[in-house]
């Protein structure tokens, strides 16, 4: 059974729709090329790249996304980074926050300033590209995930015209403090979806209570099923169950449950 095509005219959650935000999350991987090529087959005629560089206090150059855009749907997808590279500088304690979109709590510093860097051009797409009250969806793995929840939440408090229908996120590192998580919830309480594979490393970091995780998770156990809702008891049985799958290298199961291809597979999985 293939897994329907991209329905731009969806409102609603679905894994369906998770799937092909995922595919999008992936694309923002590919070189420019390859998104305009796929952009076109999955039916978006306006195509618009974001790419910025600075150097901030971590070993991250630039931040890269994209806009894609029909007469019916608008999707912004960030570009994420290597699981190594990421854990390394979000395991880094000295890094100082960075304020929170409309000054509402903080965010981890990296993730503060890779979204400054980009977020004006985003925004001027949105408003360039919305011109027939298209729906507006935010996605990325990885360090993408945590952008796309913050340039939403930047969006809802700063530009609620923009405001974003719907965030996915796959492999999403904690992103902010308790006080701007509860505002985005509060803001994106049946919208956004925060997708968690297993024993991905990248989501247990950076370390509570520092940092928090926005809600609603949707957890993707060991054989690949995604679960809606999960007991903790549940999750750690789970967990144990999926560390213990590869005997010979154990602890590499954290950096392969990150890898966008698993959350891909375990999403189309579920579908057929």
């Amino acid at each position: 059974m293939p897994v329907p095509a991209l329905d731009h005219h969806t409102t609603e959650y679905s894994l369906q729709h998770a799937y092909w935000l995922a595919r999008a999350a992936a694309l923002a991987y590919e070189d420019e090329a390859a998104i305009e090529q796929e952009a076109k087959h999955w039916g978006f005629g306006r195509v618009r790249h974001h790419l910025t560089r600075f150097t901030p206090p971590f070993p991250l150059e630039d931040t890269q996304a994209y806009t894609l855009a029909s007469d019916h749907m608008i999707i912004t997808a960030f570009r994420g980074t290597e699981p190594q590279q990421i854990r390394d500088w979000l395991s880094d304690s000295t890094t100082p926050p960075w304020p929170g979109p409309a000054r509402t709590g903080y965010v981890h510093y990296g993730f503060g300033q890779a979204l400054e860097s980009v977020f004006p051009a985003v925004k001027e797409t949105l408003a360039e590209f919305r011109t027939n009250g298209q729906t507006v969806w935010f996605t990325g793995h990885s360090l993408g995930g945590a952008l796309a929840m913050l340039a939403g939440c930047r969006m809802y408090l700063e530009e609620p015209r923009l405001r974003a229908d719907g965030i996915y996120t796959f492999g999403q590192p904690r992103t902010c403090d308790r006080l701007l998580a509860a505002a985005h919830n509060k803001g994106f309480k049946k919208s956004m979806y925060r997708f968690v594979n297993n024993n991905d490393i990248v989501p247990q970091m950076p370390p509570e209570p520092a940092f928090t995780h926005v809600d609603t998770l949707r957890y993707i156990d060991s054989s690949g099923t995604v679960h809606e809702s999960m007991p903790l008891l549940g999750r750690m049985t789970d967990h144990l169950k999926g560390a213990t799958t590869d005997a010979f290298a154990p602890a590499s199961d954290g950096v392969r449950d990150h890898l966008m291809k698993n959350y891909l597979a375990a999403l189309e999985k579920n579908i057929r």
